[in-house]
């Protein structure tokens, strides 16, 4: 297919992958999927759509940069310590571990050392941007094994950029000894001199350019990308890669005030100069050799989907999680990321493997993204289709979590299952009413607020089948179900049809109440067994719909008033 200009090209290659992505849309697949699977429809094994390869390769580098970028804008390090030792020893231990058994598994099948190295290593990284779209979707991104998941793949964030500013700065080849030893010494000088450069911005001028310039965040914004731009191409004026520069570039506006703003209005360019990338790896993909790479494909995308939420389970099992917990967190690393596709395009572009190599990769990340996308999505069913055999992955005291599972020894009247805004309020309402109220939340940090204030509170998961069980239900007379639902009443992982479920199971006699969003939901629920169906929107409007009404008739009795004796007749 010919075009008269780049610019149709594009044109179509636009539409195209929106098609595709509206498709992937419906199949509750993530964008990288869609794009991939444009760039391999609209390459020349195809339909041969994606022709000014050029153009594709300049965009796609700004938007890999660009990705750098705003890692390093949000790269969180107190996370990490918040979630202890566990971010850094599941995260190291899981790249560790996969690459060492990727590695033997990659020369089992035939491979090259070289090649081997690049793939296992490729393997461990997951995608941070598509678990966070997932677990925000599913409300469980404040949940104890959001919170570690979120902790190790921060880790694996930091560790997959140190391994490309690794490569790309000691890519030599047919150098002596002495010329790498002298090679060594002059990339460890520029890169000494890189991040002085980078401390003395922060120490001098990031804030007071930003204070300048958050007059008008539109120019903020676009002055960060600049900057962006300058340190990358500095960096790759010194040797080093555009990547690093970019990421060195977010570190030093990751210390100011406005690195929220900047990431915020930087998240749909960056998605969009990604697309450019992923359409180019797609369209380097030579579907005529894709029949030799199927079954070590299969092979390793298994791998990465059962092996590695294994190693997770087993190294959180260790640190004394709960099966559940390391279950829940181990699935967030069944697929590969867009980083593993970046770093397989960085070590083809300095010549260490080839394209098919890159072809197998990127077959890989279809596979496992695809396939964990719903993983995740229905983590709740998977893990009570499994659960009888996951006893090995948890100690007999899975002590980290087992004093949050007890409950004070107490005999309540009220159980409420979450701590937020609207739960928090009716707990505090129905204490000054003099009733005895435990809260449940799965935040730990909610959790350990709400004991700060002297309120009974211990951490649980509504959506885990087996906790009702240890809840102190002898005394209580009603459990309130105060979590907003996401989908429909009794739609699978609910906490409210799952705790309805449970709670009546073990033959709780208490009264049950639940919140739900929708008054179309509340015959439903009712059915399912809840006593009470509270419609938070509608009881606010509803009193706030009395509260104006009793201002609207005092002012109007007290104007009618006014107006009488204004008229004599008062």
């Amino acid at each position: 297919m010919l075009f008269e200009s780049v610019f149709h090209e594009l044109s179509v290659l636009l539409i195209f992958a929106s098609g595709l992505a509206f498709i992937g849309l419906i199949l509750r697949q993530p964008l990288i999927v869609s794009f991939i699977a444009a760039g391999i429809l609209a390459g020349p094994s195809v339909l041969g759509i994606a022709q000014s390869g050029a153009y594709l390769d300049v965009l796609a580098e700004f938007g890999v940069s660009l990705l750098l970028f705003v890692v390093g804008l949000k790269l969180d390090l107190h996370l990490i310590r918040t979630t202890g030792p566990v971010a850094l020893t599941t995260g190291l231990g899981q790249v560790i571990f996969t690459s060492v058994i990727g590695y033997l598994l990659c020369l089992w099948l035939g491979m090259s050392h070289v090649a081997s190295v690049y793939v296992a290593v490729a393997l461990t990284f997951s995608s941070t941007i598509i678990i966070v779209k997932l677990l925000s979707d599913k409300r469980e991104i404040d949940s104890l094994h959001g919170r570690v998941a979120l902790g190790f793949l921060i880790v694996q964030d930091v560790v997959v950029v140190v391994v490309m500013i690794v490569l790309s700065s000691l890519g030599f080849e047919g150098k002596g000894e002495g010329g790498m030893l002298r090679e060594i010494v002059m990339t460890l000088a520029k890169g000494a001199v890189l991040l002085g450069v980078v401390a003395l911005f922060v120490r001098y001028l990031a804030r007071r350019l930003l204070d300048l310039l958050a007059t008008s965040p539109e120019l903020m914004v676009l002055s960060a990308v600049g900057l962006a731009v300058v340190f990358a191409s500095a960096s790759d004026l010194m040797g080093f890669s555009n990547e690093m520069g970019a990421f060195l570039a977010g570190v030093a506006l990751a210390s100011t005030p406005y690195r929220e703003v900047i990431g915020a209005r930087l998240m749909s360019l960056r998605d969009f100069m990604l697309l450019f990338f992923f359409i180019g790896i797609g369209a380097q993909m030579d579907l005529g050799n894709l029949g030799n790479q199927i079954v070590p494909a299969i092979l390793l995308s298994a791998f990465v989907l059962i092996g590695n939420p294994l190693i997770v389970m087993v190294i959180m099992g260790a640190m004394g999680y709960r099966r559940r917990t390391g279950f829940l967190a181990g699935l967030t690393v069944a697929q590969i990321s867009e980083f593993s596709l970046i770093f397989a395009a960085l070590g083809m572009s300095l010549g260490h493997i080839d394209a098919d190599t890159v072809g197998l990769v990127t077959l890989v990340g279809l596979i496992t993204i695809g396939l964990s996308t719903y993983m995740i999505l229905y983590s709740a069913h998977l893990y009570g289709v499994l659960e009888r055999w996951l006893w090995p992955f948890e100690r007999r005291v899975p002590y980290r979590e087992a004093h949050a599972e007890q409950a004070p020894d107490h005999r309540y009247e009220v159980i409420i299952f979450g701590l937020g805004r609207y739960g928090s309020n009716i707990a505090r309402g129905l204490r000054q009413q003099g009733m005895s109220v435990l809260g449940i939340d799965f935040d730990p940090e909610v959790v350990a607020q709400w004991k700060t204030q002297g309120h009974p509170a211990i951490y649980g998961d509504a959506t885990d089948p087996g906790f009702a069980a240890d809840l102190p239900l002898d005394a209580v007379k009603w459990v309130i179900v105060a979590i907003p639902m996401r989908r429909g009443a009794l739609t699978e992982g609910e906490p409210a049809s799952m705790l309805l479920r449970s709670l009546r199971q073990r033959g709780f006699v208490g009264r049950i109440a639940v919140t739900a969003q929708r008054a179309v939901d509340v015959p439903e629920l009712k059915e399912a067994g809840a006593d009470l169906v509270l419609l938070p929107f509608s009881d606010a409007a509803r009193r706030a719909v009395e509260e104006l009404v009793q201002e609207i008739s005092a002012s109007t009795g007290i104007r009618g008033k006014h107006d009488e004796l204004a008229s004599g007749t008062g």
